[in-house]
């Protein structure tokens, strides 16, 4: 495994060491970040069901959300496609955007793939205009391999 630099990516390590189940760890991933990040809103994650085709909400930190997404749509949907990473600065300028949370003006998702297969997403959501840096998202890349270092 690589080396851990990041405080908050070295503390998901140590509370995920001998975890398997995939819902513990996806709680308390999302409250290790929610209580690390600031001037966030929601945080949270989506998982994939290859049977119904779609991001299923998991678990989060945050006001309700939506449910369902399929793959292609809104911030979610677009980046599990691409299985890449996706900063919006606004999401009202975002075509196909998702509005779970009207208070919610830019987002970060990272996709999880584990050994070619989708996983699903972790999304952060912020009440504040261009909110997530480039930093934040090579350190919430780091995360997700982290987090997906721990799925078996």
């Amino acid at each position: 495994m690589q080396e851990v630099k990041n405080l908050v990516n070295q503390q998901l390590d140590a509370l995920l060491t001998d975890e398997t189940d995939l819902t513990a760890n996806m709680a308390n991933a999302s409250a290790l970040l929610n209580q690390s990040l600031s001037d966030i809103n929601w945080v949270g994650f989506y998982n994939y069901s290859e049977a119904n085709d779609e991001l299923i909400l998991g678990p989060f930190q945050g006001n309700v959300a939506c449910m369902h997404i399929k793959p292609g749509d809104g911030v979610c949907g677009t980046s599990f496609v691409n299985q890449k990473p996706l900063r919006v600065p606004d999401v009202n300028q975002f075509a196909g955007h998702i509005a779970c949370d009207a208070n919610s003006k830019s987002e970060i998702v990272v996709p999880i793939y584990k050994d070619g297969k989708g996983i699903g997403v972790l999304d952060i959501d912020s009440p504040s205009l261009d909110r997530f840096s480039a930093d934040d998202e090579k350190q919430l890349v780091e995360f997700v391999e982290v987090f997906t270092s721990h799925i078996d």
